[in-house]
């Protein structure tokens, strides 16, 4: 059962609509979707929130300590509320999927990604995460630039459809069934 849902991407209005934020935006549409009011919490270095979602009680978290730190918030949040790492779901960005595109995994490495590399050594690989494509620029050299920048209309309409197929499969990994939630988002298309 998911008890914690943490939205990586960096704080500051010139981040808000980047790619890197794509965390925030699936938390946003949870807690604008559930009713759930996210508020400031300096103990939990973040913007937190909790309310029902699919009749679970969950909390959300969306940390201020920029991307490379993430794991500085998601830490003392998990071990206040003894929230198990296979309990957790970590949605961030991910650049070797197509705009449009997501995946359901629990545990494995960082992958690049520097908020899950700084989680992982703190509570280990044994949580979810959901990978939300942002598309690759091309070329290593442009990877910072195209993170940290805003996607097309087209792509970030195709990225909030994901977001919301996400959302809705959500309700199976809250009721547990992690086969047919992987299932869903995973084989999630764009409509032609």
């Amino acid at each position: 059962m998911i008890k914690l849902i943490v939205g990586l991407g960096n704080v500051g209005v010139q981040y808000t609509d980047t790619r890197h934020n794509a965390g925030f935006w699936f938390v946003d549409m949870l807690a604008s979707q559930f009713g759930i009011t996210m508020a400031h919490d300096k103990k939990f270095h973040g913007d937190v929130g909790r309310g029902t979602i699919f009749g679970q009680d969950v909390r959300l978290l969306k940390p201020d300590t920029l991307m490379n730190r993430s794991g500085q918030a998601v830490v003392p949040m998990a071990n206040f509320y003894n929230i198990a790492p296979d309990e957790i779901l970590v949605v961030h960005d991910e650049l070797d999927i197509a705009a449009g595109s997501i995946r359901l995994k629990k545990g494995g490495g960082h992958g690049g990604h520097n908020g899950l590399r700084d989680i992982v050594p703190h509570i280990g690989a044994d949580f979810y995460r959901l990978r939300v494509g942002i598309g690759h620029p091309g070329h290593a050299s442009k990877v910072s630039g195209w993170v940290l920048s805003k996607p097309s209309a087209d792509d970030r309409t195709s990225i909030d459809g994901a977001l919301e197929c996400a959302a809705d499969a959500l309700k199976l990994l809250m009721q547990g069934d992690v086969a047919k939630a992987t299932s869903q988002i995973n084989g999630f298309k764009l409509p032609a």
